[in-house]
């Protein structure tokens, strides 16, 4: 069963300044700090920031639950022509939960000079035998990932 959940921000900086973020490493960093303490750590187990970059994320654990969730994910797609990015869950996570794929797209698309519209989204596939678990899949994550991203850009730009 495939399914999708998506996101968009409007943004009041100019898109090469929210792709210098999106598209780095640098990403992992902020949303960390900004999600601390759900995303207790982000790990880089290989790489660059490049495609095939590999890291290791741990989630506070959920009510209830026995332990953290810990996952890697892999950059699978960096497009800086069209301004996007895919990372896939490679092991752990939502793969443990019935999932074959977990997708995460960040794209960033020009409104203007001074702004733009950040595009978020979850691509899934699971297992038909797991798939109540889709109802997991929110767009939460996406607009915790958005609020951080977006106070950080606002910030930079008012810092120069």
């Amino acid at each position: 069963m495939f399914g999708q959940v998506s996101y968009d921000v409007e943004v009041d900086v100019p898109a090469s300044d929210a792709w210098e973020l999106y598209s780095t490493l640098q990403l992992a960093k902020v949303v960390q700090e900004g999600l601390s303490p759900m995303l207790e750590k982000v790990e880089l187990v290989k790489g660059d920031g490049g495609v095939g970059t590999v890291l290791e994320l741990t989630l506070a654990p959920p009510p209830g639950a026995q332990g953290p969730m810990i996952y890697k994910e892999k950059f699978t797609k960096i497009d800086n022509e069209k301004r996007i990015k895919e990372t896939e869950v490679v092991e752990g996570g939502f793969l443990d939960l019935g999932f074959t794929l977990y997708r995460v797209c960040f794209e960033v698309v020009e409104k203007d000079k001074d702004s733009c519209v950040i595009k978020l989204k979850n691509e899934y596939d699971v297992k038909e035998e797991a798939a109540s678990n889709a109802s997991m899949v929110t767009t939460k994550p996406l607009e915790g990932i958005a609020s951080v991203t977006t106070s950080y850009l606002l910030k930079m730009k008012n810092a120069n």
